[in-house]
């Protein structure tokens, strides 16, 4: 009951912020966004030393593929944190500081679905081609992936800086109100990264798909190891539930232009932070924290940093 009590109470306190984020102005929607940007990091920090806290996580493919979600996600949360403050209070950064920030923001929030796009691959090599695995899954593989998705997380903007910088003697050194758009200076620009995105995410929802129905059938087909298929059926299909959340925050810029046509300032600036709230942070922040916590290796290991638990025993950790 107490217990109850105490969750009803949290929950409550919250609220209780978030209604006075909504009454108040700019400073404290910044305060907000910031504290509950802190909590998330704080969470996927204590998630990330829980994988590192075995020998077995750093070296099993999936957990490596899944730290590498915590810090990416993790990244992405701070850097388009600060990218939403700059918005708020209007500041104007040197284009050169600025493209750094849009950089990092922009690739990590590409990451995300290319590396959940990479961890469907590893299910399905596990459980369609398991002989095979040990060998195509190791280490060296893995790393190799996650470098071929900064790679392709991070080359359209880089061609974008450097035409920019090429064709712009003052591209570096003027100043902009710090976001995406300001980076280009011509309008093909714009619209080859719409293009780009839409080939980007249809191709790592086709790798899903195609993960997830292979692995439905070769789960119904096999006698034997039924478990660790359902597993990963299941797993495949959270990741495409992760992909849809992804695709969410691309709704972003257009409730963003609506927002702005409604004509006043204070409405634009609620609805502006209750986009970048609910569209494009919480679902980035939640989808990790799920993930882990149904992983019934790690969950025990979470609660237990989480809540510095005291004493030596700690939970045997089983890697299926």
């Amino acid at each position: 009951m107490s217990v109850t009590n105490e969750s009803s109470s949290e929950i409550l306190f919250v609220q209780q912020i978030f209604q006075v984020a909504m009454a108040e102005g700019p400073i404290m929607k910044i305060v907000f966004s910031t504290l509950l940007a802190i909590f998330f990091i704080y969470l996927n920090a204590v998630m990330v030393y829980t994988l590192w806290s075995k020998a077995v996580f750093k070296e099993t493919p999936r957990y490596i593929l899944f730290t590498h979600m915590l810090l990416n996600d993790s990244i992405q949360l701070l850097f388009t944190s600060m990218l939403f403050i700059f918005s708020l209070f209007l500041l104007k950064l040197i284009r050169v500081a600025c493209a750094i920030i849009v950089f990092v923001s922009v690739t990590t929030f590409l990451n995300a679905p290319l590396n959940l796009a990479v961890m469907s691959l590893e299910r399905y090599v596990a459980i369609c081609f398991p002989l095979r695995h040990a060998e195509i899954a190791t280490q060296k593989s893995t790393c190799i992936a996650i470098g071929v998705v900064w790679f392709i997380g991070s080359i359209n903007f880089i061609i974008d800086f450097l035409y920019g910088a090429l064709m712009d003697s003052e591209f570096l050194t003027s100043q902009i109100s710090c976001d995406r758009k300001p980076l280009f200076i011509k309008p093909w620009q714009a619209k080859v990264l719409q293009g780009f995105s839409i080939f980007y995410f249809v191709s790592v929802s086709v790798i899903i798909l195609f993960t997830y129905i292979n692995i439905v059938i070769t789960a119904r087909s096999i006698s034997s190891n039924k478990g660790s298929a359902a597993k990963a059926h299941k797993t495949v299909l959270l990741h495409l539930i992760q992909l849809g959340l992804c695709l969410s925050s691309f709704l972003y810029n257009f409730i963003e232009r609506a927002a702005a046509e409604v004509g006043n300032s204070a409405l634009f600036l609620d609805l502006r932070f209750l986009n970048y709230l609910f569209v494009l942070i919480l679902p980035r922040c939640l989808s990790p924290l799920i993930y882990g916590l149904r992983d019934d290796a790690v969950r025990p290991l979470f609660i237990y940093y989480f809540c510095f638990v005291t004493g030596k025993r700690r939970s045997t950790v089983n890697v299926h």
